[in-house]
């Protein structure tokens, strides 16, 4: 007779090959958004924004099934807990690394990319730095909606996007309260889950012929 294994047992999955499925999934539904936007015969083509707003649906979704049912989880059954140095620690990269990594996977060899960005990051590489960083963001804290407009970067164009990032689990308003640049930086500040917590911006190239 097969035995069932243990439900104590630790299954480890590799997290790159967590981060390239999700990474999969996300290049495989930019590639057939885009393209249906250059092809000369198609029955629909999708606007810039609509592309970046199912691009942050797959981002979103992502972020808050990691947050809530892997990480949330796995530290409230006491199996294994996220942690900035997880590489050391055999431990689960915290949810803002996670992202970090599949947006530099998505953004590799790529005029295409997508990042994190507040005004209370722990990264100062985060932190709003264009006029249009810094009001974008201020308009996503101060209404909670998104802000989309076009811009040249390097002599290129872009549709650029920036969302809300809002807390979707307790385990990142702790990590972000905890941690001690966040307390030297922005002792004032303490998130609560459901917060704003900064933005997610994405850059759409255009006119790439």
């Amino acid at each position: 007779m097969t035995s069932l294994p243990s439900p104590n047992r630790q299954f480890k999955i590799p997290i790159r090959i967590i981060a390239l499925i999700v990474l999969a999934v996300l290049t495989w539904f930019i590639v057939v958004s885009c393209g249906s936007t250059n092809a000369k015969q198609s029955h629909f083509t999708l606007q810039p924004d609509e592309i970046s707003d199912y691009i942050f649906r797959i981002i979103k979704s992502e972020r808050t099934i990691y947050g809530k049912y892997v990480v949330q989880r796995m530290k409230s059954e006491n199996i294994v807990h996220a942690s900035e140095n997880w590489q050391q620690e055999r431990a689960l990269p915290l949810p803002a690394q996670m992202f970090r990594m599949t947006a530099e996977l998505a953004s590799e060899n790529s005029p295409f990319s997508y990042g994190s960005m507040s005004p209370w990051s722990l990264n100062e590489n985060n932190l709003p730095k264009t006029d249009f960083e810094k009001q974008a963001m201020q308009t996503v804290l101060d209404t909670g909606l998104p802000v989309k407009d076009y811009q040249i970067k390097d002599g290129k164009k872009y549709f650029t996007a920036l969302y809300p990032d809002k807390a979707v689990a307790a385990a990142c308003v702790d990590c972000h309260n905890n941690h001690p640049i966040h307390k030297q930086r922005y002792p004032d500040k303490v998130f609560q889950v459901g917060d704003v917590m900064g933005g997610i911006l994405i850059n759409l190239p255009l006119d790439q012929e």
